[in-house]
């Protein structure tokens, strides 16, 4: 078990950050013969897997292929996915699966009445998809594979769980370019805790709250990125951030995703005359990649000046659609919205990040001892687009892989003395701020400047006018960092900042529109694809 010493430090085999689908599964599997301390910066169930609807993606059905998964992956990422990357994930997907079939999460099975022998469980299709390949629990998914990988998580004596534990910084041995673990605050106590680690592994999720609308919770700060880009790890493909085409939009509730498997079951999006429009941007309507939809609608909301548009699925059976998407039913039943006779007014809304901590395919970062998986991990896997439904088997094989490495690596490590010279956290030279009010601020500004300059289209001079706009609040916050006690909003707030001068210089590099990423002054496509690498200075 990990254990206390003096100074309000712990010690532990591996330190595990962030409690989504990735953080879960690695802590899980590396907890069979190793300690973890595993945190959560908010609740345990408060990342963004949580809210995930649609599904998992993996090739499950014999009519299916691997080849066509890796083909589907690779024409989503818009030229910009690693090969092999794509290749591990889409081979490894079946068995990630399996394991949570094995742990009991109730996935969705097809009516007696339609069950074939070759697979019990219910597959739907998603927008890019060339096949039902999505394994899902009717339209709460991650809700369900989370409740089964906590019950598990609870259960395993090797893991000590602390949730309310918000990480400030990496704990660096520079001399050896090596990784000892993070400095936590405590968010009950208002303590910070030292947490000496042999290997510690980001999975903190994306950085989507950088922008104003979003379908992230509250938690999706960057902060494994931001950590990682101070500690002096790259970062890729930080201008590719995912809009998903359909968020709910109404004054009551602006944060609900409506999934994309509503559209995998035939939903129509409508202009607010009733009038189809997504044949007009790509052969396969609806059912194109999240980009290409999310533009569409960007576009026909402003030629039109209409604040949303509409997806209708009312044209299916009653029963099928409580059946399908009794989430979603409930949830927009609650704003008066009944979506089995009326149409659901949507948005697009920053979604996911496609860039990230840039790791080899085991996980691993550049500095030794820390790895990065899931969301906050650049592996070249989603390219300059996401695929629907990929993110989860990402998480779930890149937890695997980052273990396996993890396992091999401690049969190699020699004993150290580094724990012993580990420097507690000093803030004693902090004074309590007057107000607060800049923290609220500055927060506001951050996610506003960057819906408006750095959103689905782009252009030079909004990117350049939302980079000085943040230059001016780095010297800002970073003062009253240093000057004042450490808070979760203030740790967030300086992380956020930094994905977001991330992603805007990201953007600024590259020339030319592709994928998620289309700026009006380079509307070309080159032909040669690269990734954009930053590295700290």
């Amino acid at each position: 078990m990990a254990h206390s010493a003096s100074n309000q430090k712990l010690t532990t085999d591996v330190l595990v950050i962030g409690t989504g689908i990735a953080g879960l599964t690695a802590a899980l599997k590396l907890a069979q013969s190793h300690s973890v301390i595993l945190l959560a910066k908010s609740q345990v169930t408060e990342g963004s897997t949580n809210y995930a609807q649609g599904g998992i993606a993996g090739v499950m059905d014999p009519f299916d292929s691997i080849e066509s998964h890796i083909e589907d992956t690779l024409d989503a990422g818009a030229g910009l996915c690693d090969l092999k990357a794509v290749t591990v994930v889409a081979s490894h997907a079946k068995e990630a699966i399996n394991e949570l079939i094995e742990l009991g999460v109730p996935f969705s099975k097809h009516r007696a009445e339609n069950r074939h022998n070759r697979f019990p469980f219910h597959l739907t299709q998603e927008g890019g998809h060339s096949h039902r390949r999505i394994i899902h629990a009717a339209d709460h998914t991650g809700f369900s594979v989370i409740d089964s990988l906590i019950k598990a998580v609870k259960q395993n004596p090797n893991i000590t769980l602390l949730p309310e534990h918000i990480s400030i910084d990496l704990i660096l041995n520079r001399k050896k370019n090596r990784c000892l673990g993070a400095y936590v605050l405590n968010k009950n106590e208002q303590k910070i805790y030292d947490i000496a680690a042999y290997f510690t592994i980001l999975a903190t999720g994306g950085a989507s709250k950088a922008y104003l609308y979003t379908s992230n919770p509250d938690t999706s700060t960057g902060d494994g990125i931001a950590m990682a880009w101070r500690a002096g790890c790259a970062v890729g493909n930080m201008e590719f951030n995912q809009f998903h085409p359909t968020c709910l939009y109404h004054p009551k509730d602006r944060s609900f995703l409506i999934s994309e498997a509503l559209r995998g079951e035939g939903a129509i999006l409508k202009l607010p005359n009733g009038t189809p429009f997504m044949k007009q941007y790509d052969s396969r309507a609806d059912l194109a990649p999240r980009d290409i939809v999310a533009r569409a609608i960007d576009q026909e909301m402003k030629k039109h000046g209409v604040d949303c548009v509409y997806l209708d699925i009312s044209h299916k059976p009653e029963a099928f659609i409580k059946e399908h998407f009794p989430t979603i039913h409930q949830r927009c039943l609650k704003v008066g919205i009944d979506i089995t006779k009326e149409a659901i007014p949507v948005v697009p809304a920053a979604h996911y990040t496609c860039g990230g901590v840039v790791t080899d395919l085991e996980g691993q970062t550049s500095l030794k001892g820390l790895y990065a998986i899931g969301e906050t991990a650049y592996t070249g896997f989603h390219g300059a687009n996401r695929l629907a439904s990929n993110s989860l088997t990402e998480g779930l094989v890149f937890a695997k892989m980052a273990s396996q490495s993890i396992e091999k690596a401690f049969s190699l490590l020699s004993a150290t003395d580094d724990f012993d010279a580990i420097r507690s956290w000093d803030s004693s030279r902090t004074t309590e701020p007057s107000e607060k009010i800049l923290i609220t601020h500055d927060w506001d500004e951050i996610r506003r400047v960057m819906w408006d300059y750095v959103g689905i289209v782009r252009t030079n001079d909004r990117l350049k006018r939302a980079r000085k706009r943040l230059r001016n609040l780095h010297k800002e916050i970073n003062e009253y960092y240093r000057q004042h006690p450490l808070t979760s909003d203030l740790l967030e707030l300086r992380n956020l900042l930094m994905v977001s001068e991330l992603m805007i210089m990201s953007a600024q590099r590259r020339k030319e529109s592709r994928g998620l990423h289309f700026n009006l002054d380079y509307p070309h496509t080159h032909k040669k694809a690269k990734p954009t690498i930053l590295r700290p200075k």
